[in-house]
C-alpha cells in the first residue's frame, strides 16, 4: 500500500491524483491532504478520502479546517502553514508524494519530500526552474525517485526510465499543442482576454498554467526542467508543436531512432506511470485510436508571436539565477494580466525587461535563488505599477 501525500489537492492535477488514487483502494491511500486557503474544498475531499491529515496553507484557516473536521466526525488532524506541512511530508505517514503546489510556494514541500527519500510524482515546474541543480542533488543523495508528471516529461521518462536507455541519446523533442491562440500573428495578440487565454483547447487547468500554454511560456520551464531532469544541455532539446496534443514527447538516438510515448490528452495517465511504476496500473483513461483521430502534424514554433519561449532558452543558456528570474517575472506579469492590469503582450515584456535589469549571479545556494526571486518580483511589480492599465 501507498500512502500518498497530495499537495495541491483542489486543483486540477490534485483532482486527477485523487481520481485514480481512488480506482486503487488496495495499493493506494491518500493520507495526506494539502490545500491552499479553499477550506471547504478541502473538507468535501476530506468527507471522501479521509487523510490522516489535512493541511491548509492559509494559517488563517486553520481554526475552520479543524472545526469543519470535527462536524464531519473525521480523525483526520488540521494543520496549517508552509512548516507544517513540510514535516508531514518529510514524515512518516506518506511514502509518496505529488506535488502540485502552484508556483515557487511549492518549493519547500518539494525539497522536504526529496531530502525524505519519497517517491516525488513531480507537477510543479517551478522547482526544477528555480532550484533544479539543488533539487536533483537532493533527490540523488537522499535516493529519492523523481517521476515527472508533467505530460512531456513523463513521456521521455516512459522511453528513457534510467541510465542505461539514455545510451546513445541524442535529442529530446517536447511537443506544445500551441495553446488558444496558435497559428495567430504578433498583431493578433494585442487585445486578447484573459477568459481567452485560459481556454485552452486540450487541457483542463489553473488560470496560471493556462496563461503560460497561451505564451508557450510553459514550455520554455519545461525546457529548463528537461534540463534539470535528463541532463541535455539546451541545444539539444527541441520544440515541435503538434495540436492534436497526441504525442507528448519524442526521444532520438544516434542511430536514427526516435520513441515516442502517445496516448490522450488526459493528466490521470502520467500520474498513474508514476503511482505505479516499474508496474503499469489503470488510470482510467481509455487507449488511444489513431484510426479515429486521423491526422498527427507538426510545426515549428511561432517566436515572434510567443517570444517566452526564446526568453526561456536564453534564460538556460546564461545559467544561475537567470531561470529563477524568468519564472518569478513571469509569475507576476501572469498575475498583473489575469488581473486585467496589463495586456497579453505585456507578459514577455516585462520578463525580458527584468531579465535584462537584473544580473545572473550564480546559483549556488538557496538563499542566492530565493532573493534573485524576490528581486524579479520587485522589479517586475515596480515596472507594472509604471504601465498603463488596458483599456
Amino acid at each position: 500500500m501507498r500512502n500518498v501525500a497530495v499537495l495541491g489537492a483542489t486543483g486540477s492535477i490534485g483532482t486527477s491524483a485523487l481520481d485514480v488514487i481512488a480506482r486503487h483502494p488496495d495499493l493506494l491511500h491518500a493520507s495526506v491532504l494539502a490545500a491552499g486557503s479553499n477550506v471547504d474544498a478541502l473538507l468535501a475531499l476530506c468527507a471522501t478520502h479521509r487523510p490522516r491529515h489535512a493541511v491548509i496553507a492559509d494559517e488563517s484557516a486553520y481554526a475552520p479546517l479543524r472545526a469543519g473536521l470535527r462536524e464531519l466526525g473525521l480523525s483526520t488532524q488540521a494543520h496549517a502553514g508552509a512548516a507544517a506541512l513540510d514535516a508531514i511530508v518529510a514524515g512518516n505517514d506518506c511514502d509518496t508524494v505529488v506535488a502540485a503546489i502552484v508556483g515557487a510556494a511549492g518549493l519547500s514541500s518539494t525539497l522536504a519530500a526529496a531530502r525524505a527519500g519519497k517517491r516525488l510524482l513531480l507537477a510543479n515546474k517551478e522547482s526544477l526552474v528555480l532550484a533544479g541543480e539543488l533539487l536533483t542533488s537532493v533527490a540523488r543523495d537522499a535516493g529519492a525517485r523523481i517521476v515527472p508528471i508533467d505530460s512531456e516529461h513523463n513521456a521521455i521518462f516512459q522511453c528513457l526510465p534510467d541510465d542505461n536507455a539514455r545510451n546513445g541519446l541524442q535529442r529530446i523533442f517536447l511537443t506544445a499543442s500551441g495553446g488558444p491562440f496558435r497559428g495567430r500573428s504578433r498583431a493578433q495578440l494585442v487585445d486578447v482576454t484573459p477568459a481567452q487565454a485560459v481556454a485552452h483547447p486540450k487541457w483542463n487547468m489553473g488560470p496560471k498554467i493556462s496563461v503560460d500554454s497561451a505564451t508557450l511560456m510553459n514550455k520554455g520551464l519545461e525546457v529548463i526542467e528537461a534540463h534539470h531532469l535528463f541532463g541535455l544541455p539546451g541545444e539539444r532539446i527541441g520544440v515541435l508543436v503538434h495540436p492534436q496534443s497526441l504525442v507528448h514527447s519524442l526521444v532520438e538516438f544516434v542511430d536514427g531512432s526516435t520513441l515516442a510515448q502517445l496516448g490522450l490528452p488526459d493528466m490521470r495517465t502520467a500520474l498513474a506511470v508514476g503511482f505505479g511504476w516499474p508496474a503499469r496500473i489503470a488510470s482510467g483513461v481509455p487507449g488511444l485510436d489513431l484510426l479515429a483521430h486521423g491526422r498527427l502534424d507538426f510545426e515549428p514554433p511561432d517566436l515572434d508571436a510567443f517570444p517566452c519561449l526564446g526568453l526561456a532558452f536564453g534564460a538556460l543558456a546564461a545559467g544561475g539565477t537567470a531561470p529563477a528570474v524568468l519564472n518569478a517575472a513571469n509569475e507576476v506579469a501572469v498575475s498583473a494580466f489575469l488581473q486585467g492590469r496589463v495586456g497579453f503582450l505585456s507578459i514577455p515584456t516585462l520578463v525580458e525587461d527584468t531579465l535584462a535589469a537584473l544580473p545572473r549571479q550564480p546559483a549556488d545556494s538557496i538563499d542566492t535563488l530565493i532573493a534573485a526571486d524576490a528581486d524579479a518580483r520587485r522589479h517586475a511589480t515596480q515596472a507594472i505599477s509604471r504601465m498603463p492599465v488596458p483599456a
